[in-house]
């Protein structure tokens, strides 16, 4: 298990701030070394509304 010298509540805050902000959960992996399952999982324990898949340039298919 990964020890940390900040709290889990800080840390969770920190993050829900950066990606509420702008920041991608890849982005956030590699500033903290914690992997993508656990930034996605504090992520949505601490109730952050989580974007869609494909980012900002992200649109939808279309029909041919």
């Amino acid at each position: 298990m990964k020890k940390d010298s900040k709290s889990r509540d800080q840390l969770v805050s920190e993050l829900r701030s950066a990606y509420e902000s702008g920041a991608s959960i890849r982005s956030l992996v590699a500033s903290t070394g914690h992997s993508y399952g656990s930034i996605h999982s504090m992520l949505r324990e601490s109730g952050t509304t989580m974007r869609s898949r494909g980012g900002p340039n992200h649109r939808g298919r279309k029909s041919a």
